[in-house]
């Protein structure tokens, strides 16, 4: 075995730093395994790993909306950490009469996003139904009460041809991903939406581009189980057939990651930087997206109330249709790589 492949997404994760500042290609050079990005294969399929997690021999942390459903489809992966960052979540509006009753948001359009070419679970679209859901909670507004509007859209995907090397910029410039969030802005600005859910740094970013009103925000949700979204918490999933093989590469990958939250907790403008680089967001907008001390919350483990959480959300995703059978979330969770790599870190640090 000669390569191991990561994956993550652009947000705030231990594992994303760790390959950012390349501890990982760092740890296993000595064994000559070389260490890459899903993202950079020529093949189609192992790009579209990121979303079915079916490549062996791979780590992937980010969303849990695709990780929950590429284990509900059937790929072999195991949960071994989960980070949680409180995250900006909130409904934005550009109706200035617009008021949070249920009187007010009683059959108001509210715009719900549709990958028009997803070939895999729509985790834009199921993001902003929870979000819709626990917001509309707070203010005692049932999803009943409003009206759904869809608002189409076909952004790229990993199945896209890479632009070769030599390609013009245009081309280039048509490959890179659009702001996450263009299409709600888009419809506030149209008219085709009164309300819509955006959330992280970019989502603040295009509240504030759009000077658009906050009408309720996660921060109003006391019951933290209901921040639980595509990015709350983060899992950390590994290839079952890797773990069993080479469990030894798991642990030496986790402790690598629990070196994150270490070197965080003592660098937070660093850190900002980035998360800044990571969600292509300016820091002022990683700063306030992410408050409570982003630098202290990027730690690696299997807190027992985030993986409540998680198993809550599969739930709500099962119920909605976004992930299309259920599993045993508990058989999931295998937290053996995370007891050896903390020990091994024990051990190092005993040793010095």
């Amino acid at each position: 075995m000669s390569r191991l492949w990561y994956t993550r997404c652009p947000a705030p994760t231990p594992f994303g730093i760790a390959a950012q500042k390349g501890w990982l290609e760092e740890e296993f050079a000595a064994d000559g395994i070389d260490v890459k990005a899903l993202q950079d294969a020529d093949d189609v399929q192992i790009r579209r790993s990121h979303f079915t997690h079916t490549q062996p021999w791979s780590f992937r942390q980010g969303g849990n909306i695709p990780a929950l459903w590429a284990r509900a489809q059937g790929s072999d992966t195991r949960l071994i950490g989960l980070s949680w960052v409180d995250e900006f979540q909130a409904l934005i509006t550009l109706d200035r009469h617009l008021d949070t009753s249920p009187e007010s948001l009683a059959g108001r359009r509210f715009g719900f996003p549709l990958n028009t070419r997803a070939s895999v679970v729509d985790f834009h679209r199921a993001t902003a139904l929870r979000g819709f859901s626990s917001l509309l909670g707070v203010l005692g507004v049932q999803l009943e009460d409003i009206d759904l509007v869809d608002l189409p859209h076909a952004p790229r995907s990993l199945e896209d041809a890479k632009p070769a090397a030599d390609a013009p910029l245009a081309d280039w410039l048509d490959a890179q991903r659009s702001h996450e969030f263009a299409r709600e802005a888009e419809a506030l600005l149209r008219g085709e939406a009164d309300v819509v859910f955006v959330k992280g740094a970019t989502g603040l970013d295009i509240t504030n581009l759009l000077n658009a009103r906050i009408l309720v925000d996660i921060s109003a949700q006391p019951n933290r189980a209901l921040h639980a979204n595509n990015g709350t918490p983060r899992p950390l999933t590994v290839d079952a057939q890797l773990l069993r093989e080479r469990p030894d590469l798991v642990e030496r990958v986790l402790a690598r990651t629990l070196d994150t939250g270490a070197w965080a907790a003592d660098h937070a403008g660093d850190v900002a930087q980035y998360v800044a680089r990571e969600t292509r967001s300016a820091e002022h907008w990683v700063e306030r997206a992410y408050p409570g001390g982003l630098h202290r919350q990027l730690t690696i483990g299997l807190d027992p109330h985030a993986l409540a959480a998680l198993a809550d959300f599969k739930r709500f995703l099962f119920t909605w249709g976004f992930i299309a059978s259920d599993f045993d979330f508990d058989a999931w969770v295998d937290p053996t790589p995370l007891r050896a790599a903390l020990a091994r870190r024990q051990a190092l640090t005993a040793s010095v």
